[in-house]
């Protein structure tokens, strides 16, 4: 039983208004609350997809937008040892933690401490609340550049062995301790067995980390001391654990199609994560030549430091997503639209080439990134905010790129959050509307014309299998077998399509899993 009040502050500091009980699970409002605000932070569309996750109306805790406006806080009374927490609304949705040392909760928040790993258990906290780990940029926004983007490192690199870490630690628990303390336990394993941080700086870190979590950390940090030290000598068993293991509903599609081997493969890729990869605007980049043409780098490479940034020479492109564009082989002069064009890196491909490229996204917001790479790379585009299913040139194109909406189970690699936030429940939704944007795209086109249909999917439904239903539904269209610059013969499928995946060049760091076929609708060829 908890209650729920709305409380507000008058000038002089005193608190009014009167709680309205109501018949909510104590754990289950906690962890709404908490995730909100109270021991780690997340987005607002978090906080509410965790509300209504839940099956706890945000009108009746008294969350929605309106109910936190104007300087009100919430209060959560707890019974029998369930805490009282004050979130405050200004910084609600924006990633921050309450700090009651602020008058009103206004003014800068100041870090103290070890900002890097501080911030690297908010990103946990959030991914473990349903957030992506770009969703969760604005728990660690307050942090300087550098710990920022040591958080970010340190928290992909959790999630890649989080199965891992689980398996090492569970024989030194006597039971499962709180989320919190599990999180600091993870991460300092993978700093001991992952990226050989030594044993002294990693243990005495996780125990003051332990220690910044209130009294239950307090209490928690001795067994976390001593349960690292046995940690620090497990080497050879942490060694011998295989990588983190694929969900199922992502696992079976793969070894139904691949095999095992191949799964297992895919598995380890993930774990070794992703190197940084640059596409030329025209001419050199950094990095090592690839044979698809991309340039590859570390990484942990600083990206605006690299030659060429300033200028918009390149930009930054997983090898495989470049490869949509080149299979398509756009020329000068040509009417090609970009149909789902955010980030903007295959636009800026198509511009580059010098086609009259319209770019197309749902979202105004994801189109404003696109102009600003366009800008910085000295490129063209003519920009629409519009749905790809409704919208329609003034006359056929002659050609489409259609990256398409999907699980971006390609990703893995670059996205391990992925895996465990999850659950291959939208994967219908998402075939249908491929489905219906390979359809809209070819009437759209001319006669002659090319669609390259493309998904960062590892899934044969939003690809093989996507493909052979769109052949089925639309006679006279045909498949041009994937042709360009470093394709290897074993990528074709029987279809004539490019099938991507990241444990291909496993010498040289992978690439995303790609699905890339290219349409051509009947009539005359340019």
């Amino acid at each position: 039983m908890a209650a729920v009040a709305r409380i507000t502050e008058s000038p002089s500091g005193v608190r009014s208004g009167r709680a309205k009980a109501s018949e909510i699970d104590a754990d289950d409002l906690f962890l709404v609350i908490a995730e909100a605000h109270g021991f780690w932070a997340v987005a607002a569309a978090q906080f509410l997809r965790q509300v209504q996750r839940r099956g706890l109306a945000a009108a009746l805790l008294g969350l929605g937008q309106r109910a936190l406006g104007g300087g009100g806080k919430i209060l959560v009374v707890g019974h029998g040892g369930f805490p009282c927490i004050a979130v405050n609304p200004t910084y609600l949705g924006m990633g921050a933690e309450l700090d009651k040392t602020r008058k009103n909760g206004r003014g800068p928040r100041p870090e103290r401490g070890d900002t890097a790993r501080q911030g690297t258990l908010r990103l946990l906290a959030a991914v473990e609340a349903g957030a992506t780990l770009d969703e969760a940029a604005a728990a660690i926004e307050t942090l300087e550049p550098a710990a920022r983007a040591r958080a970010r490192r340190l928290a992909l690199e959790v999630l890649r062995r989080v199965e891992r870490c689980d398996a090492l630690l569970a024989p030194h628990l006597a039971r499962r301790p709180r989320p919190e303390i599990m999180r600091v336990l993870r991460l300092a394993t993978v700093e001991l067995l992952a990226l050989g941080e030594a044993p002294h700086g990693a243990v005495n870190a996780a125990v003051s980390l332990c220690r910044g979590l209130g009294g239950k950390g307090q209490a928690a940090a001795g067994m976390v001391n001593a349960v690292l030290r046995k940690v620090a000598a497990s080497a050879d068993a942490w060694a011998a654990l295989p990588p983190q293991r694929l969900p199922d509903w992502m696992r079976g599609p793969i070894v139904s199609q691949w095999g095992e081997d191949v799964a297992i493969a895919i598995e380890a890729a993930q774990e070794a994560g992703a190197p940084l990869d640059l596409t030329p605007r025209s001419g050199d980049a950094p990095g090592e030549t690839l044979p698809t043409g991309s340039h590859r780098l570390p990484s942990t490479t600083q990206i605006s430091a690299l030659a060429g940034y300033d200028g918009g020479d390149w930009w930054v492109q997983d090898a495989a997503a470049a490869m949509a564009v080149r299979v398509l082989n756009p020329r000068p002069g040509e009417r090609i639209a970009d149909l789902c064009a955010a980030p903007g890196g295959k636009t800026m491909q198509l511009a580059a080439a010098g086609a009259e490229v319209t770019a197309l996204d749902i979202s105004s917001s994801r189109l404003a990134r696109v102009a600003e790479n366009l800008e910085r790379c000295r490129l063209k585009a003519s920009l629409i905010a519009a749905d790809a299913l409704e919208w329609r040139p003034d006359a056929p194109l002659d050609a489409i790129l259609l990256d398409a909406p999907c699980s971006a189970t390609g990703t893995v690699r670059r996205h391990p959050e992925l895996p465990l936030i999850r659950d291959g429940s939208a994967l219908s939704g998402l075939v249908a509307l491929q489905a219906r944007l390979i359809d809209h795209a070819l009437s759209i086109l001319r006669p002659g014309g090319r669609l390259v249909f493309a998904t960062c999917s590892l899934l044969p439904a939003e690809g093989e299998e996507q493909l052979a239903a769109a052949l089925a539904r639309n006679p006279g269209v045909t498949v041009e077998p994937a042709a360009a610059p470093g394709i290897e013969p074993g990528w074709l499928t029987p279809q004539g399509a490019l099938r991507l995946r990241p444990d291909l060049w496993p010498d040289r760091g992978g690439m995303d899993g790609f699905f890339i076929a290219c349409l051509r609708k009947s009539g005359a060829k340019s």
